[in-house]
């Protein structure tokens, strides 16, 4: 079998290491890709007359043909095409005879590959990020529609203080804008030509780079070629931004299964997206989520991998690099398809309201809203502290609780106390009254919720 490298070799190459160098099995995926970047690349090469421009035709006649078989899946791999840049060269050849053997001029797989890659995450990343906005939009309609309903923040998943189940999932809507935010950051990083730099120095031939970033969409050009061939930092960026929103995507998860218990019983998933047992017939399983959770732990062991992969390479390539693809695949596509299924689940979710109401009466929620009402009257918020902790030490010992708890009884713990302390002593109330930016307030989380409308309207396009 001949190799593009094999001219070099006077023996054949190993049938083993064939099969173990091959990386065929996943960078076909890349196959459109490869075939765009060839087209423009030849288009350069006969403007400067690096091939005659009858033979830059033929090139391009070929490769739209390879690109409609690539289309069509007709194209026919072979089994010792070594990788899909290979492949397609050996297909060009087929179709062009000795003119195919041109295509390769002036570059290198090292800088191929790079190109690839960048295109495909071209597309990628705006798709992600459209499912990602899409997300956002469910968990403020989600939050609107049920903007009234009061349930207990956590902290330590001890009860902490009555908050908006609306400020709740807007706190998920945030955390996916960083994800948003993180993607786009590595995706504008990423948006130079790497093509041009060849294997590690560059070429000697006249090409104009220039114009085929202008062709393929590249803002810029890479300016150093041993970085160039060897730079994998937006591979590393984009799959650490697709783990941290899977992480995002765990914890809401997360919630949900634990709202879903019996313990808390603060909703019921939908039953498209649950499962049952084998053998115990009245199981509901929130299996769906359990996955969304257990992907995170993949994404999260892929920034590891490429890190990995990358600690300990000298420049320029090293075939190391092969393997970032595996990487790069998994978690593209589970994250993508993670976004969509927690979309599509969340509207079947049905909130239990008075249920939530009751666990946020509970656990003396409001004792922070008291201290807060003896600071306002005077008293240092650390004395403030003291003395409601010895309210609810009271109330354990007596089986009282705050809000029925007499004003007398109080007034045993501070003559500070007043009567309008005991409006306050409500859920409702306690919300309401958390107007600083970024509270749970109704006025605060109603701005918050158009606003959110408003951008997530105008970002209905992701570009």
């Amino acid at each position: 079998m001949v190799y593009l490298w094999s001219g070099r070799f006077a023996g054949n190459f190993s049938p083993l290491a064939e099969k173990f160098t091959s990386s065929l099995g996943i960078d076909r995926r890349l196959g459109l890709f490869d075939v765009r970047g060839s087209m423009a690349h030849v288009r350069m090469l006969g403007r400067q007359k690096i091939i005659p421009a009858r033979e830059a035709r033929i090139l391009l006649t070929g490769l739209r043909k390879i690109k409609t078989e690539l289309e069509k899946g007709s194209f026919q791999f072979q089994e010792h095409d070594e990788d899909i840049h290979s492949a397609i060269e050996r297909r060009l050849v087929e179709l062009t005879g000795k003119i195919g053997e041109k295509l390769h001029t002036a570059r290198s797989r090292n800088d191929q590959v790079v190109l690839d890659e960048k295109l495909f995450l071209k597309e990628a990343v705006p798709e992600m990020l459209r499912q990602i906005r899409k997300l956002q939009l469910v968990l403020v309609q989600t939050a609107e529609a049920n903007r009234c309903v009061i349930m207990p923040a956590y902290t330590h998943l001890q009860p902490a203080q009555p908050v908006l189940l609306a400020h709740h999932l807007l706190a998920y809507v945030e955390m996916l804008e960083r994800d948003c935010g993180r993607l786009n950051d590595g995706l504008a990083r990423s948006d130079e030509l790497p093509l041009g730099v060849a294997a590690c120095a560059g070429t000697t031939l006249p090409i104009d780079r220039h114009k085929v970033a202008a062709e393929l969409g590249f803002k810029r050009i890479s300016r150093n070629s041993l970085d160039t061939v060897s730079d994998r930092d937006f591979i590393v960026e984009i799959v650490f931004g697709c783990a941290l929103t899977m992480i995002h995507l765990s914890r809401l998860a997360e919630d949900l299964i634990l709202w879903s218990t019996q313990e808390f019983r603060f909703i019921d998933l939908p039953e498209q997206f649950c499962t049952g047992s084998s053998i115990m017939p009245q199981k509901k399983n929130p299996d769906v989520l359990e996955l969304i959770r257990g992907r995170a732990a993949v994404a999260a062991a892929a920034v590891t991998g490429l890190l990995s992969l990358m600690k300990g390479l000298p420049l320029a390539y090293n075939r190391d690099l092969q393997e970032d693809k595996h990487f790069l695949f998994e978690v593209i596509d589970l994250t993508v398809s993670s976004v969509e299924v927690m979309a599509a689940l969340l509207p079947g979710v049905v909130f239990h309201r008075e249920r939530m109401a009751r666990a946020a009466q509970e656990g003396f929620s409001l004792a922070t809203d008291i201290a807060e009402y003896l600071v306002e009257k005077g008293v240092p918020f650390r004395e403030a502290h003291r003395i409601c902790a010895g309210i609810v030490r009271h109330c354990l010992q007596t089986g009282a609780d705050l809000k029925t708890l007499s004003l007398s009884s109080y007034r045993s713990f501070s003559p500070v106390f007043e009567a309008d302390l005991l409006p306050r002593l409500s859920l409702r109330s306690s919300v309401c009254r958390r107007r600083a930016i970024g509270g749970t307030s109704p006025v605060w989380v109603t701005r918050q919720l158009n606003q959110w409308k408003k951008t997530l309207k105008s970002s209905a396009t992701v570009p």
